[in-house]
């Protein structure tokens, strides 16, 4: 049956009076007699039988058409209470009221279906034409390996035959249009193209591509369309997902396979090339890529550069102590690689799986994904970016993984990424004798820089914000965190290994929830406000808890900045997770002094930890509530998140229960490294006194209204950001920093 906005449309050109004419027998109409004959007149006399009567046919007035008509355009199907309403106001009966609208509906039908039958004959007088111009372009044409005419196999012309051939040579077809066309700057669909073109209209050279890029030098009747399988250069078969897991996407799977192997041949060549396409720093600097040498390598296949944004593009090499195979498994899987990059990465999702790949192996695995990346402070907006991951097994011992940007749109080249475009970025995976990986790290993005503030710019220009050392020490000092978890030696009280790990899943929870809020991830849904008296580098957020047990019900308002500090990385971070200074930063703390009750390390040194803070009795009064904190530090930047909480709930976590019901709202500070801003990039110095500094960002989540449904009030906003804003000062008075920036 046809939809309300079908029978509008056909009821356009429909001519009313065709189904006018009704059976007064059956209620159908009045007025304007005519006769009309049924049956033979002659059949009376033959059989002695009466004649049978002659029914009467009525066509309706006009004015009962126009109205029956109108109402119809908005209600195909009236009810009995309607149809009640129309007869009275037509003067009709409610049984002709019924049938005119059952032959109306009867009558939109039958058009609709011949309107159908005769797109459908026009598309099969397309397709066969174009089967003919697709025959004849492959008889002649030419592999650019060899240089000979290709040779297909004996095509057989009966109508199955024909069927299946026809899909198999679109399919070649539309690959080759998407990689010539839709990846150089313009969209061209199947559809949007000529449905019959010439063979001079470039027929020949489109299936040159497909014989180039599949590496044949000729076509088989069944082994290169992509619905069945897709074929790789050295001969191993890419297995495709049953169609009926697949995430249906209107986007062209057979493009992306394409860009896929693009992506994963200019990964591994950014990967062993050297200078000049790489330079290095002076002494240990980081590598950065020679722009130039890097055009003339390369040719783009995502198209050109959008106006006005910025490269990054950094290289980094390390061991790393886990199998290849492991990190394999763990960054083809969106949420374990979410939890690996928990401060990079804010959120993930995989949105269909092309190809699940070959075994334990994933070789030729091939997945469409999104995620959110992120730099801990408000002054750098979230990327959020679509893109394919393709897996490929080298040999026995090495994986490559690579990711690359694309538009699963048909909007035009400029708006398909909103401030940033990942270009073909990765890992080479190498399995060493020692059970460790070597694993080397490319990173290489453009980027709309107008969007990032200028405190923050020269941090991302260097690498050091997205790029490859970022990933490579969160990934080193994440499984170096995994090793120390292993081991039974705990410092502080006692506490069992099932409390332990209920410990450390509290604290993840609690850390995820504090770099979400600080670059605004869409997973908590924050809302942005904007109130007159809080500075612009003040990110000012609220939403509302109502049912999660995990925080407390009620107004939740965050607020975060970033400032500038002359001081090194170490030494802030030293001073901030110091619980016996902390009493000169924290407002909340009432002045009291903290001491540790316990800790869990989660890696080599001091600074690696889960730890429980207890304020310090004050004129013999005790509180009930503890402070929860995780600290960590490496090249790259620093963390200190911390959280009050229960001492009830707390025991209750470290005897080994559940923690997903300990309710809490986490504060603290992420530090970024300083940059040099002239000359080749170099690592930040984080041990020694530099005069670059680094970076504080200050965040809180404060619970400013327990009631869900209250409004937000002006006060509470600027009570929050008073808070922020003196911490801030205190910090600074406490390390002797001044308002210029300088260090007494």
């Amino acid at each position: 049956m046809a939809s309300h906005g079908e029978l509008r449309l056909i009821g356009e050109n429909y001519d009313p009076g065709f189904i006018g004419m009704m059976k007064e027998d059956d209620g159908y109409g009045s007025s304007d007699d005519f006769e009309g004959a049924l049956g033979n007149d002659q059949d009376t006399a033959d059989n002695g039988r009466p004649p049978k009567k002659k029914k009467k046919f009525h066509r309706h007035n006009p004015h009962q058409i126009h109205e029956l008509e109108s109402f119809f355009k908005e209600c195909p199907h009236p009810d009995e209470k309607q149809r009640r309403e129309l007869s009275r106001r037509l003067a009709l009966e409610s049984k002709q009221i019924k049938f005119w609208f059952q032959n109306r509906r009867t009558q939109m039908k039958t058009q609709l279906e011949r309107h159908e039958n005769v797109f459908l004959k026009q598309e099969n007088d397309k397709l066969r034409a174009e089967n003919d111009l697709l025959r004849q372009a492959i008889a002649s044409a030419i592999c650019n390996n060899c240089g000979v005419p290709t040779v297909p196999d004996e095509i057989s012309y009966e109508p199955s035959q024909l069927m299946i051939e026809n899909s198999r040579l679109k399919d070649e077809l539309n690959r080759a249009r998407a990689l010539t066309n839709k990846f150089l700057g313009r969209h061209l669909s199947s559809s949007s193209a000529n449905p019959s073109p010439s063979p001079s209209q470039g027929l020949n050279s489109n299936v040159e591509v497909v014989v180039r890029r599949t590496g044949f030098c000729g076509l088989n009747n069944g082994s290169t369309s992509l619905p069945m399988g897709f074929e790789f250069g050295h001969g191993a078969t890419m297995p495709l997902m049953n169609p009926s897991f697949a995430y249906e996407m209107p986007y062209d799977k057979s493009a992306l396979v394409d860009v896929a192997l693009a992506a994963m041949d200019e990964l591994i060549k950014m990967a062993q090339m050297g200078n000049p396409l790489w330079i290095k720093g002076f002494g240990d600097g980081m590598e950065t890529l020679n722009l130039e040498e890097y055009k003339r390598t390369f040719s783009s296949f995502i198209g050109m550069k959008p106006s006005g944004f910025t490269t990054e593009a950094t290289r980094e090499t390390a061991m790393v102590p886990l199998r290849g195979l492991a990190l394999v498994d763990t960054l083809m899987d969106a949420n374990r690689w979410a939890e690996m990059f928990p401060c990079m990465i804010s959120r993930a999702v995989t949105i269909d799986v092309l190809s699940s790949g070959k075994g334990v192996t994933r070789d030729n695995a091939l997945q469409l994904m999104e995620a959110e990346f992120q730099v801990l402070s408000p002054l750098v907006p979230i990327r959020q970016i679509q893109f394919i991951r393709f897996c490929k097994q080298h040999s026995d011992s090495v994986w490559a993984i690579v990711d690359v940007s694309i538009n699963l749109s048909n909007a035009a080249n400029a708006l398909m990424f909103a401030n940033c475009r990942r270009l073909p970025s990765g890992c080479v995976i190498q399995d060493m004798d020692n059970k460790y990986s070597k694993v080397t790290w490319v990173e290489h993005s453009e980027y709309d820089e107008s969007t990032v503030h200028h405190l923050l710019r020269p941090l991302l220009s260097s690498g050091f914000g997205f790029g490859a050392q970022r990933w490579i020490a969160t990934l080193r000092r994440q499984y170096s965190s995994l090793a120390q978890l292993m081991s039974p030696d705990i410092h502080g009280e006692d506490i069992n290994t099932v409390g332990k790990k209920s410990m450390l899943k509290l604290a993840q929870r609690m850390a995820y929830n504090f770099t979400a809020g600080i670059g605004a991830s869409s997973v908590n849904k924050w809302d942005k406000l904007n109130v007159g008296n809080v500075g612009e580098d003040v990110r000012v957020m609220t939403r509302k808890n109502v049912n999660d047990p995990g925080e407390p019900l009620g107004i939740v308002l965050s607020a975060a900045t970033s400032v500038w500090m002359p001081l090194t990385q170490q030494t802030l971070f030293d001073f901030l997770r110091n619980e016996r200074m902390r009493n000169q930063w924290d407002i909340l703390s009432s002045s009291r002094p903290m001491q540790a009750m316990f800790s869990v390390a989660k890696g080599p040194g001091q600074g690696n930890s889960v730890s429980i803070l207890r304020g310090a009795a004050v004129n013999g009064s005790d509180t009930n509530m503890l402070i929860l904190q995780e600290t960590w530090s490496d090249a790259c930047g620093a963390l200190i998140v911390y959280a009050p909480v229960d001492a009830s709930s707390i025991r209750v976590v470290m005897n080994g229960g559940d923690s997903s019901h300990v309710a809490l709202l986490p504060s603290g500070f992420a530090i970024l490294p300083g940059v040099q801003t002239d000359g080749p990039s170099m690592q930040p110095d984080i041990d020694e006194n530099t005069s670059d500094g680094c970076i504080l960002t200050v965040g809180f989540q404060i619970l400013v209204n327990s009631v869900p449904t209250a409004k937000l009030t002006v006060e509470s906003v600027e009570t929050v950001n008073h808070l922020l804003t003196c911490t801030v000062e205190k910090i600074k008075a406490a390390l002797s920093v001044t308002q210029l920036g300088s260090v007494e």
